[in-house]
């Protein structure tokens, strides 16, 4: 009756911006951050992977967090949107699942200060376009002689 059962500690959270969302799982593991089951480092275009990587480059410089960072798995899956919209989607969502799976508030703190879409999603949706012009503001111009 004394067998203990470790309990793995998995935490999931999600991020958005316009149409993009993504979801994260974070694990422990081997320190790998796949994004659509495809290795970060192997993420083109450049932009793209310095802009999912600044998260995890900032809680690597924490010195509460540092250690941690090594020993956790990532696996993001994005759907939706453009490639940069898809981009600061999964931001979001690793900076979110730091934050959750430490426990730190300073990191938290650093997040905010640094950007804080990195731990609120963009609500901005596309305005639609109306009845009669071209787009959702553009309409055709009105001619009296």
């Amino acid at each position: 009756m004394g067998t203990k059962v470790k309990v793995k500690k998995v935490i999931n959270q999600v991020g958005k911006r316009k149409t993009a969302i993504a979801r994260v799982t974070v694990k422990e593991g081997k320190g790998t951050v796949r994004i659509n089951k495809k290795p970060l480092e192997l993420l083109e275009p450049e932009v793209v992977r310095t802009k999912i990587s600044e998260p995890l480059f900032i809680a690597s410089e924490h010195p509460d967090v540092a250690g941690d960072i090594g020993s956790i798995e990532m696996d993001v899956e994005v759907r939706g949107g453009g490639f940069m919209g898809q981009a600061e989607a999964a931001r979001t969502a690793i900076a979110r699942g730091l934050v959750d799976w430490t426990g730190n508030e300073g990191l938290k703190d650093i997040y905010l200060e640094y950007d804080r879409s990195l731990l609120v999603s963009d609500v901005r949706q596309k305005e639609p376009k109306k009845f009669g012009a071209k787009g959702a503001r553009a309409h055709r111009q009105k001619s009296y002689r």
